[in-house]
């Protein structure tokens, strides 16, 4: 028996007049090329080419004056090597030479994909059996570089999804790099990346550090480190990677003026420069009772991937760690939205085409996993793998995945696991529940359907999905329905 799917009206489609404005480099020469021709200019230049470029660009950002001020600061430090101190500058040189080092980036012009669904934290002013929503995106721009965004919505008794305003201005977060790192975990993690203490003798670093130290304690070591060795193109690298890992330590902070439409995860760290890939948020659930927001995403630097977290309670705030362990390795890790047996529970895919189970008493540590599941079906032969956390229900943990066919067409599955042992299969579909359409099928990458998280609402299973790696939209499916298919399907 096939499942019934309603597929819902609503499109995210690209949008390429949504932009952020950007630190531009263009490396020290030119870049001093640039100081020293603003500050030949005078008074009267420099206001007269100032103020157009506030006119215009502040109609399309917010606070535009203070981007550019912060830009100049990036570079300030050049402003020594003309014989100027910045201090002497004043504000409109600044501004104006903050300008050209910024550049607007539409963050979605590409696409706009893979989308995961939760409850809001905020439920006021809204009717009987209606929900609001937070849904989240993969935007990807110019040089298929991938960050998150968000839209909110309220889901009706029919789980109609009606779209709320959407803001212009978008915003990056600050960037905060506060993290205090544990000597042990962080040694334990570059081992699991490479044998450091094979390269590099363990003294020259980690052993000149506290049991607790942070990112600039690190990086003074690293500076230290640096002028005492011979650096071999192995040696090199390997600061490198040290680097790598503690900056991917940070946290992120959005103005409380911002709408969540307007907020936007663009990559900090060196490890994620190439994009933020496929954010898998869940509404967890601690042993206080007490809520927050994970989600799981790829990291991308051009050439490594690492797995990541990120943690808010509120959609301002954000935490982001590295995953630890040996199995934190690869794309697809999605957390349960609660501990099962006391113990912090993980979806992964260690080796691209199995699905596995994992469990850890710490959140960020994950060292060892289960076979779950392999491909089955003939529309799955080429991998498995989830498609967002798992969702509690009386009957089982419901478990949305995709699986890969001929012509490397994506498709949706769902799964049905035991509560207490989810490490037991209850059912699966024998058919895909979700397949794309005519409508689906043409796109940056044809062929496919998928999906970072799901949620339930009034008595419907909330499917949001990509098309073909371009736009966005969702269905519905009744929920005793696909339960009762998945346990007939044992």
């Amino acid at each position: 028996m096939q499942v019934t799917v309603n597929r819902k009206d609503i499109k995210f489609y690209p949008d390429a007049s949504r932009k952020i404005a950007r630190f531009l480099y263009t490396g020290d020469e030119r870049a001093l090329n640039t100081i020293r021709s603003v500050l030949n200019l005078s008074e009267t230049s420099v206001s007269q080419t100032l103020s157009p470029v506030l006119r215009d660009y502040s109609l399309r950002h917010r606070n535009i004056s203070k981007i550019f001020e912060k830009h100049f600061n990036r570079i300030a430090h050049l402003l020594k090597q003309l014989g100027t101190e910045p201090e002497s500058l004043n504000i409109s040189q600044k501004i104006l030479i903050g300008s050209y080092f910024t550049m607007e980036y539409s963050i979605e012009a590409a696409a706009f994909f893979n989308p995961s669904i939760v409850e809001h934290p905020d439920q006021s002013e809204i009717g009987k059996d209606e929900k609001r929503v937070i849904l989240s995106f993969r935007a990807t721009g110019e040089g298929h570089i991938s960050s998150i965004v968000f839209r909110t919505g309220v889901l009706d008794k029919n789980n109609n999804l009606s779209l709320e305003p959407v803001g212009k201005m978008l915003e990056e977060a600050e960037h905060i790099r506060r993290h205090v790192y544990d000597k042990t975990s962080f040694s334990a993690k570059l081992n699991e990346m490479k044998d450091i203490h094979a390269i590099i003798p363990s003294g020259l670093i980690l052993d000149k550090l506290n049991d607790k130290f942070t990112y600039g304690e690190l990086r003074d070591c690293i500076k230290q480190a640096r002028s005492s060795l011979h650096l071999t193109t192995e040696k090199e690298a390997l600061f490198n990677q040290i680097t790598w890992l503690a900056s991917s330590h940070y946290e992120l902070e959005f103005s409380l003026d911002t709408n969540i439409s307007e907020r936007v995860i663009f990559p900090v760290s060196v490890n994620e420069k190439n994009g933020i890939e496929d954010a898998r948020f869940v509404k967890f659930t601690n042993d206080n009772n007490e809520t927050s927001y994970y989600a799981t995403y790829t990291a991308y630097d051009g050439t490594a991937i690492l797995p990541k977290l990120l943690d808010t309670k509120d959609f301002y705030h954000f935490r982001v760690l590295p995953l630890h362990g040996e199995i934190a390795q690869n794309k697809g890790m999605a957390l349960f939205p609660r501990k099962v047996n006391g113990k912090y529970a993980m979806l992964c895919r260690l080796d691209g085409f199995n699905n596995y189970i994992a469990f850890s008493d710490n959140i960020s540590i994950w060292r060892k996993a289960t076979l779950l599941q392999k491909p089955k079906f003939p529309w799955e032969f080429v991998q498995i793998g989830n498609c967002g956390s798992p969702i509690e229900t009386p009957e089982g943990w419901l478990v949305i995945t995709h699986g890969v066919g001929p012509m490397r067409e994506y498709v949706l599955g769902a799964s049905l696991f035991d509560l207490q042992n989810p490490e037991k299969e209850i059912g699966r579909l024998k058919s895909p529940l979700l397949i794309p359409n005519a409508n689906e099928r043409e796109g940056y990458v044809p062929n496919v359907v998928y999906s970072c998280g799901s949620m339930i609402q009034n008595e419907d299973l909330i499917i949001p999905y990509a098309m073909s790696d371009y736009a966005s939209t969702y269905a519905t499916v009744n929920l005793r329905e696909l339960l009762n298919e998945l346990k007939r399907s044992k």
